[in-house]
């Protein structure tokens, strides 16, 4: 569909959606023990027939309403601006929204205003993959370096990375791209699940899980611990004996324990050979992941979901406090954002292993990790993304996992887009499924929400 230069954004629309996860127990672990799988769902909508583009950021319930309206309070800086010029600099609106001061005041860069322009700047994303006619890990590694520099903000993080060490970096990523996109389209990235580990799930269903991911071809499983040291136990001893010697088992705290319980914890599940321990305290205690990195070595220390920005990304690399990072598509201010990220890790040589486990976050993070082994690290060697089977029915262009591997994207966009059917079923509270169930009905919308996993 051919672009018109003339074509400006005529609206912002947002939508909370939200899923009844919590009925099932899926995604409950030691610090969330009831989640509903939510996203603050939002459309740029143009003049430019057929081309919008689609964001969100992922909540687990209440207070997805209140991440609506922080999306909704950026409106005045997106609605009118040339649909071309936004495309061909998505730096320019970044700069514009972090940049607001009084609503900056309100962070500055971390919380639910930084999340909401996150929402924002992946909509704009979606947007310039669609009119460029690529998936978005394919617009990345397709892009020149000096236009990709031209897209991070490099205030707070200069002294770790400079502009010209960054364009250095991605000039080397473009050696060798071509074979390497080629390989991700026959053989996809490869993916660990986090499906058999809920802490709410039952033994007999963790067996079944953690057997059927190695039978899917998954090479790693992850576990929710930290509630009951002795129920922790237990369940590492029966995960374990599940999948046998050879398959990785990442264990996960979320933020849980101080140093000292988080070094003692892990220590005492260290007979299962754990490959490492997932945000083992507070996501802002860098000094403390560093702590606890030194004392529980040979396992591995990995944290970034709840890291809310570059600048603590940075400090966490700088104070030698990670062994694995993992970006949130959806944490952090979207795209831009997370190019800085991915050059930080570049530069300190640790593996990004993305966070995956909530509404759409798979279906968004498989396009930077694609576009990180194509054009920068070039590399997969301890790197997997995570990936939980829940909701993927709900996207137009859902992820495809096969043999352990996420099948490469190849439709237009950032996989963002939800059907229409979703959006008028769970938005909260009129949509159809919600209306029926705040009114006593039974909504009849379990196989709606799929929130049974299958992997």
């Amino acid at each position: 569909m051919s672009a018109d230069p003339t074509a400006r954004i005529t609206a912002v629309d947002t939508h909370d959606i939200r899923f009844p996860t919590s009925r099932e127990l899926d995604g409950s672990d030691a610090m969330n023990p009831d989640p509903d799988y939510s996203a603050a769902y939002l459309v740029l909508r143009t003049c430019e027939g057929g081309h919008e583009g689609h964001g969100f950021t992922f909540t687990i319930g209440r207070g997805n309403d209140v991440q609506v309206a922080a999306i909704e309070a950026l409106r005045g800086h997106v609605v009118g601006r040339s649909v071309a010029e936004l495309c061909a600099d998505p730096g320019a609106l970044y700069r514009d929204l972090i940049g607001d001061s009084q609503l900056r005041w309100l962070g500055p860069e971390k919380g639910v205003m930084h999340m909401a322009i996150g929402a924002v700047v992946n909509a704009v994303w979606d947007l310039a993959a669609k009119r460029e006619g690529k998936p978005l890990w394919q617009l990345l590694a397709d892009a020149e370096p000096e236009w990709l520099v031209s897209q991070v903000d490099f205030r707070y993080i200069a002294d770790a990375i400079t502009p010209q060490a960054a364009l250095e970096l991605l000039r080397r990523g473009k050696e060798g791209a071509a074979e390497r996109a080629a390989e991700l389209l026959r053989s996809g990235y490869p993916a660990y699940t986090t499906s058999p580990g809920w802490l709410g799930y039952s033994d007999e269903k963790l067996i079944r899980l953690a057997k059927q991911a190695v039978a899917d071809g998954f090479t790693q499983i992850k576990l929710k611990v930290g509630a009951d040291l002795a129920d922790d136990v237990r369940r590492c001893r029966t995960a374990r004996q599940a999948v046998g010697p050879d398959i990785r088992m990442a264990i996960d705290a979320n933020q849980r324990w101080n140093v000292a319980e988080a070094i003692e914890w892990t220590r005492a599940l260290a007979e299962f050979d754990p490959y490492w321990v997932e945000e083992p305290t507070s996501p802002d205690d860098v000094l403390g992941h560093a702590t606890i990195r030194r004392a529980v070595a040979p396992v591995k220390v990995a944290t970034g979901e709840h890291v809310q920005n570059r600048v603590v990304f940075k400090q966490l690399l700088q104070a030698g406090a990670i062994d694995v990072l993992q970006l949130d598509s959806a944490r952090v201010a979207g795209v831009n954002e997370n190019l800085a990220i991915l050059l930080l890790a570049a530069t300190y040589g640790v593996p990004v292993c993305p966070h995956a486990g909530g509404v759409g976050l798979c279906e968004l993070v498989q396009h930077l990790s694609m576009f990180d082994y194509v054009a920068l690290s070039g590399t997969t060697e301890d790197r997997v993304i995570e990936y939980v089977d829940h909701l993927h029915q709900h996207f137009v262009d859902p992820v495809r996992v096969q043999d352990g591997h996420y099948r490469t994207p190849t439709l237009p966009g950032f996989s963002a887009q939800m059907h229409q059917d979703t959006i008028d079923t769970f938005t909260y509270p009129t949509g159809g499924f919600w209306a029926a169930d705040l009114a006593g009905a039974d909504p009849a919308g379990r196989d709606l929400a799929g929130t049974e996993p299958t992997a």
